[in-house]
């Protein structure tokens, strides 16, 4: 398969069509995800929604070719207008980080604890960029560091990971991130170990770099209120389906499916009654299972 080409300029950044995600069991293919359709526009930004185990999470892992050992896909994922699905490994590192970046969950596993932050987003940037010498890609780190407001970044370049908190951590991977100047970024949770203070930093600086870089954004979160932040769409998933897919203030304003209000309904709100927990443990409706 030949490197990405520009085919479809005027079409959507990324287009998943019919993407199913299986792993081999003792019993024979489970199904993680099950014909997912969604696209995001260039410099759109869509929020997947769901439980855990609801495979937001593998989702992205197809997209970015990093499904675990045992793990098949099939459908279509199309960036920029070539087929990712069927790439070579080869190919697939050429699209990793340089054209579609992602941030992890746990910034404090994703960083190795061994090296100093600054030469692990140097390294990153090294990994894709031929030519470039050491001392420019450790200019491209401060920079990076600085465009995710981390204070006296040429001296904190050299600092390790421990020596950084949580909030910080997590900009860390954004810097890494956006050192490469992506055309889409994928967070799979990534406020979820913060406290709410930070987490609104967090989801401010998200806002902030999709508004000055142009990229498009996938956001995936069990948190509606964190989606109702930063997306302009939203894909409501369920035990790999998907239930519900619209604009943000559509699906939140009006709710098609039962699953999508109960939701709603169980996002703490202040005016709620002291001691009163709404749950989502409900069954739903065929015609919502077999959405699509």
């Amino acid at each position: 398969m030949s490197d990405i080409v520009n085919e479809a300029p005027d079409g959507p950044l990324l287009s998943v069509r019919e993407l199913t995600v299986s792993f081999r069991t003792a019993q024979g293919a489970s199904e993680v995800v099950k014909n997912l359709e969604f696209d995001v526009p260039r410099g759109g930004a869509l929020g997947i929604v769901g439980e855990s185990g609801s495979g937001k999470s593998m989702t992205s892992l197809a997209i970015m070719g990093l499904l675990p050992k045992g793990g098949s896909v099939s459908g279509s994922v199309r960036y920029d207008g070539s087929e990712l699905l069927g790439m070579s490994e080869r190919e697939m590192r050429k699209v990793r980080g340089d054209r579609i970046a992602m941030i992890f969950q746990d910034p404090l596993s994703s960083l190795n604890p061994y090296y100093k932050v600054g030469t692990q987003i140097a390294e990153a940037y090294l990994s894709h960029r031929s030519g470039v010498s050491r001392r420019e890609a450790r200019n491209v780190a401060i920079e990076a560091m600085e465009r995710v407001h981390i204070r006296d970044a040429t001296r904190r370049v050299d600092h390790y990971p421990h020596q950084f908190s949580g909030g910080m951590r997590q900009r860390i991977m954004i810097a890494m991130a956006l050192s490469m100047e992506p055309d889409l970024i994928i967070a799979d949770e990534p406020t979820t170990a913060l406290d709410v203070t930070v987490q609104a930093q967090i989801l401010d600086l998200l806002a902030e770099i999709r508004s000055d870089t142009g990229a498009g954004l996938i956001l995936i979160t069990h948190d509606l209120a964190v989606v109702s932040e930063v997306t302009d769409e939203i894909v409501v998933m369920r035990e790999g389906r998907m239930v519900e897919r619209g604009q943000v203030e559509q699906v939140f304003s009006d709710p098609q499916a039962e699953y999508t209000r109960r939701l709603l309904d169980a996002v703490p709100r202040i005016d709620d009654e002291i001691g009163v927990l709404r749950t989502t443990d409900i069954t739903i409706p065929s015609d919502e299972r077999n959405a699509r």
